[in-house]
């Protein structure tokens, strides 16, 4: 697709192709400076932790059970979208149990060799933090239900006649699972967690108390309503709004003296193209092409993806969920149609004609 064709396509003259892609402020997918940042920013104790004030509750109270009975924790299970904690939690379980935490992620164990290794080296009362465990293999997933359930890995030896089971015991340890889709889970997996919980969204007001908290960690100088203007662009999201607090301190070092106030933060977020509600110009791009390019729906993922250069993956996964979230959009049997509020949001006009179209 040539550039003035794309660039009709997003209704927005000032808006180059190339600005569609690579890495997205508002993005969920951790990045390497969000990781670095994390380590600093992340909570140490379940006092220090905001938000999903009821999940965090239940935590405490089984972690003192099981701690009453002598016992490891009982499996968890976190799920929900990206950037909402599900690492921090995982982080804080080890901290309150006593326990190391030992990561890795579903993709990381291709072969039951990569398991092993790792469910050998655990010591009692140790945390292992699968992330994206809804990617393992089946072949890995079947060596995690005995160390589950019985705390051994069961190793088959020879073939046919000769074939025999030998029983590796392990020491008591507790997974902790993370998936941003539940659905992809095999039921035997999903049945042998005793902990399963669900992460919701933030609050506005939620997301500005750990922007507050982040601002003084990182000696950032910030006054409350530039804390609401960061957090009300955050889109749910803790790790959105640690990243734009960032972008935001470096334009109020070179702009502003240094603090951030709600003006200085408008400004700077504006400028990287994230605007009053949170979207960024790629969730703007498919608004648009929904509202003038198929005149406001339905129409279906393959052709979206087209029209923006995008994979459906991609848009299905990053930019939908949040769009749904807010009413931007709708999902129905027959495509994605934009809602009312999403053509008030564009400054899109209908009359009897249908959609009128933005002089470029």
């Amino acid at each position: 697709m040539s550039d003035s064709v794309r660039k009709k396509v997003v209704g927005d003259a000032s808006v180059p192709p190339e600005d569609l892609e690579g890495e997205r402020l508002v993005g969920v997918d951790a990045s390497l400076e969000d990781e670095v940042y994390g380590a600093t920013l992340r909570p140490r104790t379940f006092e220090d932790y905001v938000g999903q004030e009821q999940i965090v509750d239940n935590l405490r109270i089984a972690i003192d059970a099981a701690a009453r009975r002598g016992e490891p924790l009982e499996h968890v299970l976190f799920s929900g979208p990206p950037g909402l904690g599900k690492t921090t939690l995982a982080n804080l379980i080890a901290r309150a149990t006593g326990g190391t935490l030992r990561p890795t992620s579903g993709p990381t164990l291709e072969k039951p060799k990569d398991l092993v290794g790792i469910l050998t080296a655990l010591e009692t009362g140790d945390v292992l933090f699968i992330d994206e465990i809804h990617r393992l293999g089946t072949a890995v997933e079947e060596y995690l239900y005995p160390a589950m359930e019985d705390f051994q890995i069961d190793f088959v030896v020879d073939r046919g006649a000769y074939a025999k089971t030998l029983k590796l015991p392990l020491k008591r340890f507790t997974l902790v699972g993370a998936t941003t889709r539940a659905g992809m889970l095999s039921a035997p997996l999903r049945d042998r967690f005793g902990i399963v919980h669900h992460l919701a969204y933030y609050e506005p007001a939620e997301l500005q108390r750990i922007v507050e908290r982040s601002a003084r960690v990182l000696d950032i100088a910030i006054e409350p309503a530039g804390a609401q203007t960061i957090a009300a662009r955050s889109r749910g999201t803790p790790r959105i709004a640690n990243r734009l607090l960032r972008r935001v301190r470096d334009f109020a070092e070179v702009r502003a003296g240094g603090v951030i106030t709600a003006e200085v933060a408008d400004e700077a977020l504006r400028r990287e193209g994230v605007d009053e509600a949170g979207l960024d110009r790629l969730d703007r791009a498919y608004l648009d092409t929904i509202a003038r390019q198929y005149d406001g729906g339905p129409v279906g993922i393959n052709a979206i993806a087209a029209t923006l250069t995008e994979d459906v993956e991609t848009l299905e996964d990053v930019v939908e969920p949040f769009l749904l979230k807010i009413g931007l959009v709708q999902r129905t049997a027959s495509g994605r149609k934009t809602t009312p509020a999403a053509l008030a949001h564009l400054g899109i006009s209908r009359d009897r004609s249908g959609i009128q179209p933005r002089l470029l």
